[in-house]
């Protein structure tokens, strides 16, 4: 129902995923029998949780950790990674600095050229070490630099921008990505995003996106929203893009996987955005606590070091747990950021879902209350729930 804001404008209630709850219904399952497993293009994996391509999250060790445990890590092919031989004095430097000499700093060390050479290295080394190859770039680096990665084998090609349609309008003389073509044309699965609406995503799909990113501006680091004043909240977004993702499904055949991007830090945010109809998701603070991560114990976001319109900034999440711990556990703390996999685990044989598709199905509440109803020790002794 459209509420009316004022004379002329009406807009329509959207949520957030600490706005709802879970229903369980009569059925229940031990944890260790629904099955968690999904599928973009040819690619299948056992846990649908995807680290975001961001330099504080995923360099090549993490890439390959991340595939030996069944998940997934997408390189950032515009980021330090490939405009450095040897990043680590580059990510030394990132976490050394000040907050007031933050913007600057990245703002010099992103003006550093991207290396072609490096983009098929790091390819190369990720493959040689046994892991799944995906990469992203925006719009732009990708009209750069498909031949490159097409050579190199990747093996998914994600195509990320604060928001992505099929109808860019470009500055005269500029030619604009087809993504249509694109998609076409690539040798691998091509994963288009964000988004954050049906007649978006239905028209991504349309135009041969193998899954598609949901999500503007929720991330820990990203300030599109304040910056903007663009975005939906993520259970609204999410259950908006399922839904278009459902009819494709029904007008082809074709089952294009949606998958969340930004907002999840704990294992009930993920099992929620499931809920809400999500495939699977893409999470970057998580992983960017993990000591294996390149980040040094921050996290930044994509667009942090524009040198026009920052979106981002740099944030300070400590370095909690291994990565496995993070991913599998065993956890090690009490807030819901460690093993995340065991909680979306326990959440489905809660709910009864044996699968994702099953997960999906399961009632929702509206409740605002729930992250504080009887909590009032965890946040007065900031345990728990109350960090």
């Amino acid at each position: 129902m459209d509420i009316q804001i004022g004379k002329g404008k009406t807009a329509r209630r959207a949520y957030g995923f600490d706005e709802i709850a879970l229903v369980p219904s009569g059925k229940t399952l031990d944890p260790s029998l629904p099955d968690t497993s999904w599928q973009i293009g040819n690619v299948k994996r056992e846990i649908p949780i995807i680290a975001s391509a961001m330099d504080g999250v995923i360099d090549v060790r993490m890439a390959i950790e991340l595939s030996k445990l069944g998940a997934l890590g997408v390189l950032n092919l515009e980021g330090i990674q490939t405009r450095y031989e040897d990043p680590n004095p580059i990510l030394d430097r990132i976490a050394a600095v000040g907050n007031d000499g933050f913007v600057p700093l990245m703002q010099e060390l992103y003006s550093e050229p991207i290396k072609p050479e490096l983009i098929a290295r790091r390819i190369a080394e990720i493959k040689a070490g046994g892991g799944i190859a995906a990469v992203s770039t925006t719009p732009a680096g990708a009209a750069r630099f498909g031949d490159i990665v097409a050579k190199a084998g990747a093996d998914l090609f994600f195509i990320q921008a604060t928001v992505v349609s099929t109808e860019f309008i470009a500055p005269d003389g500029v030619e604009p990505l087809n993504l249509a073509k694109f998609c076409q044309e690539m040798p691998m699965p091509v994963i288009l995003g964000n988004c954050v609406t049906y007649d978006i995503t239905l028209e991504l799909m349309q135009a041969g996106a193998a899954a598609v990113l949901v999500g503007i501006g929720p991330g820990a680091a990203c300030t599109s929203r304040g910056v903007l004043g663009v975005g939906v909240p993520q259970a609204t977004a999410v259950a908006d893009c399922a839904a278009a993702r459902d009819d494709f499904f029904k007008q082809t055949g074709k089952y294009i996987p949606v998958i969340a991007d930004g907002g999840l830090v704990t294992g009930g945010d993920i099992c929620k955005c499931i809920a809400c109809g999500a495939d699977g998701v893409m999470i970057g603070s998580p992983f960017a606590r993990a000591a294996e991560a390149p980040g040094r114990g921050f996290h930044w976001g994509m667009a942090t070091p524009s040198p026009v319109l920052p979106r981002g900034t740099r944030i300070k999440v400590g370095t909690t747990g291994s990565l496995a711990q993070i991913l599998t556990g065993p956890a090690k703390l009490d807030d819901g950021t460690h093993n995340l996999l065991g909680a979306l685990k326990t959440s489905m044989g809660t709910l009864g879902a044996k699968t994702i598709k099953e997960m999906q199905q399961v009632d929702v509440v509206i409740a605002p209350s729930l992250l504080t109803e009887g909590k009032v020790y965890q946040k007065a002794q900031q345990l728990g729930m109350g960090k």
